[in-house]
Formats: C-alpha cells, structure tokens, sequence
C-alpha cells in the first residue's frame, strides 16, 4: 500500500510538472537570454522571434522596424510596429487611441516590458 501511494504521488507530480508554461511566460535560457514561451509553436523562442510571430498573426497592419512613429492619422487599432532606439528595439501596439508597449495591450509575461529598449520608450 505504501508502494502504490509513493507511485501515485510520483505520477501526479510528473504531470504537473509535465505542463506547458503559459503563451508568453519569459525564463532565461540556460546560457542567460531570455525567452518566451511560444504555444503557437510549442516550444521556447527569443523574445524577438515571439515578437515576430505576434506581428506574423496579427489581423493589423505592421509599420515594420523603424525609429520613428507613423502619422497619427493613418494608424488604426492593434497596428503593431517595433520601435527602435538606442536602447534596443521593443514591440509596440496602438490601442484605444495611443501607441502602447504590445505587453501592455497582450499580458504577457511582465519580463516583456524589461527587455531591450521596453523600459525606455515612454522617455
């Protein structure tokens, strides 16, 4: 009877484990980068290639790799673009009438807003 519990509380605790993070949970790598937790793709990727992905996805236009931001009068809701300064780059998204970090609008992981040039666009 002993035996059959311990085995029992082994297999649970190998399921939980077993389970797959949440879409954009950040972790470091092993070799100290940071990625996020693709489940489109079920695997870990760097965050510039989930930012990529999420641009691929989304239903909105792209304004692509720039440092500078688009006429106000030609962006629509949830147009993505990816801001470039001397920082890095940080995935924006524009919602409800204002460019915001794409973290802010999606809730991924809050690591998003740390990584790159994130913690410096609102400057």
């Amino acid at each position: 009877m002993k035996t059959l519990l311990i085995f029992m509380l082994c297999f649970m605790i190998t399921n939980v484990h077993a389970e797959a993070p949440e879409h954009g949970f950040v972790k470091k790598s092993d070799s100290g980068t940071l990625q996020a937790w693709s489940a489109d793709k079920s695997k870990w990727t760097d965050i510039d290639s989930f930012w990529q992905d999420f641009v691929q996805k989304n239903d909105a236009k792209s304004w692509g790799i720039t440092d500078t931001y688009p006429n106000y009068d030609e962006v629509k809701e949830f147009d993505t673009l990816i801001i470039e300064l001397k920082q890095g780059t940080c995935l924006m998204q524009f919602y409800h009438a204002r460019w915001r970090r794409a973290n802010d609008v999606q809730r991924w992981h809050d690591e998003f807003n740390e990584y790159s040039a994130c913690p410096y666009v609102f400057d």
